[in-house]
């Protein structure tokens, strides 16, 4: 019996690693490729939507846009063409969440340094106090890459509209003029101006979370 399986030891090794050859092809053919959701105003909470998106269930982009950025030019929708794309809300003299999401942006960005299909975005929902010279400041303290990331300001209703009819990031402030709360959202846009996620700015594994569902939208384009 020995002299039998001492034979046949090659053939039975090789045998082994062909079936697992096999058995490791099938699982991955059979196993559903990873995916994200494309998200609608009806799939996100209603106060973080504009009442005249709240039931819209499908066809949702993000509208075209023209703002400013920390070295004073025009940054629009042009500018993130074809490309994947993390945006937020803040402002700069914010001393709660903005701190905490601009420094997860900053780990976002130096992860993502040498990736050509994603760029960054964060819109000050203070344009009045966030000018051009105090978005360069901002950036500057913060370690910003102009190539990769870009600061905004512009005109505030604009900024607003896209906060709650094509991010849908941000609170209504019924009773107060011109006012708006922001969320701690990272929003997850795709190469189609789709949103693809939506994340909590200051929680370490969000960020996590969101790091990878990038490299799953860069596989899916």
């Amino acid at each position: 019996m020995l002299t039998f399986f001492s034979k046949y030891k090659f053939f039975a090794i090789v045998l082994f690693v062909l079936s697992a050859v096999i058995v490791t092809a099938i699982y991955f053919i059979m196993k559903p490729k990873e995916s994200l959701k494309i998200f609608q105003p009806a799939d996100v909470a209603a106060e973080l939507v504009d009442s005249t998106l709240q039931y819209v269930k499908r066809y949702h982009t993000i509208a075209d846009f023209s703002l400013t950025n920390q070295n004073g030019e025009t940054v629009t929708q042009d500018d993130y063409k074809d490309k994947i794309y993390v945006a937020d809300f803040f402002f700069t003299t914010c001393q709660t969440i903005c701190p905490i999401m601009t420094d997860h942006m900053v780990q976002i960005q130096e992860k993502l340094k040498n990736d050509n299909q994603v760029l960054l975005l964060s819109h000050t929902v203070t344009p009045e106090i966030d000018s051009v010279a105090q978005l360069k400041k901002y950036a500057l303290e913060k370690g910003v890459n102009d190539a990769k990331w870009n600061l905004v300001t512009g005109d505030k209703k604009e900024i607003y509209d896209l906060a709650r009819k094509s991010y849908l990031a941000a609170k209504d402030v019924p009773y107060q003029e011109n006012d708006l709360v922001h969320t701690e959202n990272f929003v997850l846009v795709d190469k189609k101006k789709r949103i693809r996620g939506f994340y909590d700015g200051t929680d370490p594994e969000a960020i996590e979370s969101l790091l990878h569902d990038i490299k799953v939208l860069e596989q899916e384009n």
